[in-house]
């Protein structure tokens, strides 16, 4: 979501009117998700994926519409299995995708906080009135209850708001019923999750670029100031030199951070790890043999951690493929950390 953003951000400087398109509702399987956005330029540029199909040129001769007239449509495409795959539904069902024009006074009053929610990775959610009578009306809300815009008054205002609680854990995109008859879409924007490296190494390198691939705010950690060198991590996020375990107690680690020990030196890794186990960090990850990890868990155990937190590490780190190279290992270590996400033990 946060590249569509950016991409948005860059037409309107050029000038040029953007369309969004987002699927709001789908029935079956989709090769895309709710949440998912495509938007077009006035100049003809298109930006994202709403189906992966057919669906997608019906969806952009539509939004050139929504550009000359300004008005939303509430789009619903219905396929049998047969014609599912071509249209981007792998199992059939339908799917609903909103068409707004984004230069509208709805859009001006959102757009402005949306912006800084993004520069400064808040957590927010986009409400948007995608049925009733006032299609097109939204409210950006952040997690202390600040709104920005409006769905129409601040009865439907907090009535929205109050249908809410439970997502901000979850993140999930979903449809809310008010009690009028409206229906709305709310859509959050999520902080980009932090993968945090300790030890500038050689396996760091590629991680890091196979991190940023999948949008992750990548930061690197090593004491060690010969290593932690922009010549070699010119694509880091955040590249800190400093003692790893003082570093992430900075940090303020989360349920959205991910930490790998890379650094293969006990002075570096273990301090980081005794503290990352205590943490509400997504994923804990460490790399040597199984001999290392055997001796490392000994000493941890003698530093006074705990069994069930020793648990959460993963080590030998990464899935098992076989890896050798550092691109490979990376690989390894990504893949069990998206398998982690999803609820996967690998």
């Amino acid at each position: 979501m946060r590249e569509i953003w950016q991409v948005v951000q860059q037409w309107q400087a050029e000038k040029q009117q953007v369309a969004l398109a987002t699927v709001v509702q789908v029935t079956g399987s989709s090769l895309r998700p709710e949440g998912s956005k495509l938007v077009i330029s006035s100049g003809g540029a298109i930006h994202g994926s709403v189906t992966g199909g057919c669906v997608e040129g019906a969806v952009f001769e539509e939004a050139r519409e929504v550009l000359k007239d300004r008005a939303p449509r509430l789009l619903s495409y219905g396929v049998t299995n047969q014609q599912a795959w071509d249209v981007g539904l792998s199992c059939g069902g339908s799917v609903e995708i909103l068409v707004e024009a984004m230069d509208t006074p709805d859009w001006q009053a959102v757009l402005p906080p949306l912006a800084r929610v993004l520069a400064e990775n808040q957590l927010a959610a986009l409400l948007t009135i995608i049925r009733g009578d006032d299609v097109g009306k939204k409210m950006l809300v952040l997690p202390d209850g600040q709104t920005h815009g409006s769905l129409g008054n601040k009865e439907l205002d907090q009535e929205a708001i109050g249908n809410m609680p439970e997502n901000w854990a979850t993140r999930l995109p979903l449809q809310i019923t008010l009690k009028n008859g409206e229906e709305l879409f709310a859509d959050f924007i999520v902080p980009p999750p932090r993968l945090v490296i300790i030890g500038a190494s050689h396996i760091a390198i590629p991680l890091v670029a196979l991190a940023n691939t999948l949008q992750f705010h990548t930061i690197v950690v090593d004491a060690r100031s010969a290593f932690a060198t922009r010549e070699r991590f010119p694509h880091a996020h955040e590249l800190i030199v400093g003692w790893p375990a003082d570093v992430l107690q900075q940090l303020k680690l989360d349920a959205a951070t991910c930490v790998v020990a890379l650094s293969h030196d006990d002075k570096l890794d273990n301090p980081a790890l005794l503290f990352a186990i205590t943490s509400p960090a997504r994923y804990i990850g460490a790399l040597g043999s199984r001999t290392t990890n055997a001796k490392r868990l000994e000493d941890l155990r003698a530093e006074g951690a705990k069994e069930q937190d020793l648990k959460r590490i993963h080590a030998p780190v990464g899935l098992k493929i076989g890896a050798r190279q550092p691109e490979e290992i990376a690989l390894s270590i990504m893949a069990e950390i998206v398998a982690t996400a999803h609820g996967h033990d690998g």
